[in-house]
């Protein structure tokens, strides 16, 4: 199989290769954590024909009796000869029980350059945080960006190939399978089954499923709108369906440990404030909500086009906030490096009353850091409004730059 680059992230890793911490990429399943790794491998065989790499994919057979760290130590016993340069490659870390314990002992003597990739926050949280604190780097691998999404599938950056993307999403394996008909949607509702079976109920020791399964049925419904686990209970309840806000929030959170959704918080525009309910979720791949709740365009293309934007800053290192100023919203406000960007999502402006309500509430905003609105399809008439900036979707996604 062909490997198509990803710079975005492997620029990032680059530099690290060959400093004494290990690299640890995480991401939801499939999003191409070891094709990543794959590169990295590439890049030192291309500056040290000599090193010796040790590579082991945790889900494939061959390493099935590799369980607990002692069987982890005891497979990579004499592997790293001391006349080599010495890398050390693990993909799904977190299928080796106390792996962290072997992890911390190669640190600890220098014996290899280590990187590894785990599907579930709870390795950082938990695992690598309270053995390897200050002794590790995280690299967020997402879902294809719509630039990648165009390089992957060989397709023009046109207004087509964007309806593609929000109806098909950016799972990397999408390009070998294509995007016919419902073919792509049988690929991605067995990813959806893998990941809530085995990386959200298993691992998670999840016991409701079917409650799991209608509570991943509502964020896809209602992407991107302000609710709390509290509100979720009493919809469900109008459902027929008793579960306590306890429960629901802990699968929340079981969702968002695989980053199949990604709880975003609301914070105080200007000021140091996070607020604690009313937060939002978005998918970390748009095909794979599609998958689940089905794609209609009508219905859908808001909720589709804010996701979009929100994995679009996601992508490009952002932290994103929801902005709460005063009883207005702010869509996104994207943080990075001590700057800011803020951002509106609208299906169009063409109405006075929606240009006032979007341009108004970023007009409000008294600092003089990037503001835009996004929308779908209008004519772009450049900067206006008091310095902001109106984008249409296509031009936004396909910018690389930071703002």
């Amino acid at each position: 199989m062909k490997l198509t680059k990803r710079p975005t992230y492997t620029n990032r890793i680059i530099p690290f290769i060959n400093k004494q911490v290990i690299k640890v990429l995480t991401g939801q399943r499939r999003v191409g954590k070891s094709y990543v790794m794959l590169e990295l491998i590439e890049n030192i065989k291309a500056t040290d024909e000599d090193a010796n790499i040790v590579y082991i994919n945790m889900e494939v057979d061959d390493f099935s009796y590799i369980k607990t760290h002692e069987d982890l130590s005891a497979y990579l016993k004499d592997k790293f000869p001391s006349d080599k340069n010495n890398y050390f490659f693990i993909d799904e870390v977190q299928e080796v029980k106390e792996f962290e314990r072997t992890l911390r002992s190669l640190l600890a003597k220098n014996t290899c350059d280590i990187y590894c990739t785990g599907s579930n926050a709870n390795m950082l949280s938990g695992e690598l945080a309270t053995h390897l604190s200050g002794r590790y780097m995280v690299f967020q691998i997402h879902a294809l960006s719509f630039l990648e999404f165009l390089e992957f599938h060989q397709l023009e950056n046109k207004s087509e190939s964007l309806m593609l993307y929000l109806k098909y999403g950016g799972m990397p394996f999408l390009p070998n399978i294509g995007l016919e008909e419902d073919l792509p949607y049988e690929y991605l509702r067995s990813v959806y089954a893998t990941i809530l079976l085995k990386d959200v109920v298993a691992r998670e020791n999840i016991r409701n499923v079917s409650f799991l399964e209608n509570l991943v049925t509502y964020l896809a419904d209602n992407m991107g709108s302000l609710f709390s686990a509290n509100n979720i209970s009493k919809y469900l309840k109008s459902q027929k369906v008793d579960i306590s806000t306890q429960l629901t929030i802990n699968y929340l959170r079981a969702l968002s440990n695989t980053f199949f959704v990604h709880k975003v918080q609301r914070s105080e525009v200007g000021g140091l404030k996070i607020f604690e309910i009313g937060e939002k979720y978005y998918f970390e791949d748009l095909g794979l909500r599609n998958a689940i709740i089905g794609f209609n365009q009508l219905a859908d293309i808001h909720k589709l086009m804010e996701n979009a934007v929100y994995l679009h800053l996601r992508q490009q290192n952002f932290n994103v906030f929801v902005g709460k100023l005063g009883d207005h919203e702010i869509d996104f406000v994207a943080e990075k490096n001590g700057k800011k960007m803020y951002i509106q999502v609208c299906l169009t402006i063409q109405s006075e009353n929606t240009a006032a309500r979007e341009f108004g509430n970023l007009l409000k905003i008294e600092d003089n850091y990037p503001k835009y609105v996004i929308t779908l399809n209008d004519i772009i008439l450049g900067q206006n409004k008091d310095g902001i900036m109106q984008k249409n979707l296509l031009e936004f996604l396909s910018q690389q730059s930071d703002n």
